[in-house]
């Protein structure tokens, strides 16, 4: 598996006031592109568009702060990830619903650090959501 070098770092802050300002300026940068949903283009996915309103949904479930702000500082790194990766991902089948795939990219910011992005198809619509930004210790 290879695993994609970024030339974004992580979201500098220490508290969640500074990273989110920061995330959600990338995310209305985005955002004012399009009419309807947002939307980034992957490069390996041949051009289709990957939505990104289900990655905010999915990350404010989370009940922990500390790992809220922990997943947000890669958000720069994941849309980068997205736009410019050809690497090939790691494939899952999600059990519990046959019409999806989860697809797993891995890739390292700037400054070295490991992080994945999952990206979710559901094939019955033909459409793919980024559902999550966490850092990875190992590949």
């Amino acid at each position: 598996m290879k695993i994609f070098k970024t030339k974004v770092d992580v979201l500098p802050g220490t508290n969640y006031k500074e990273i989110s300002k920061k995330a959600f300026a990338l995310y209305n940068e985005i955002r004012r592109k399009t009419k309807r949903r947002p939307y980034v283009r992957s490069a390996y996915f041949n051009k289709e568009k990957i939505f990104l309103s289900l990655y905010w949904q999915h990350l404010f479930k989370k009940k922990n702060w500390r790992d809220i702000i922990r997943r947000m500082r890669y958000f720069g790194c994941a849309i980068e990830l997205l736009e410019k990766s050809h690497c090939e991902p790691v494939l899952k089948y999600d059990q519990g619903n046959p019409g999806e795939m989860l697809y797993r990219f891995y890739g390292s910011t700037k400054s070295g650090e490991l992080f994945c992005i999952q990206i979710k198809e559901s094939r019955k619509r033909n459409q793919k959501f980024l559902i999550s930004v966490f850092p990875v210790d190992e590949v």
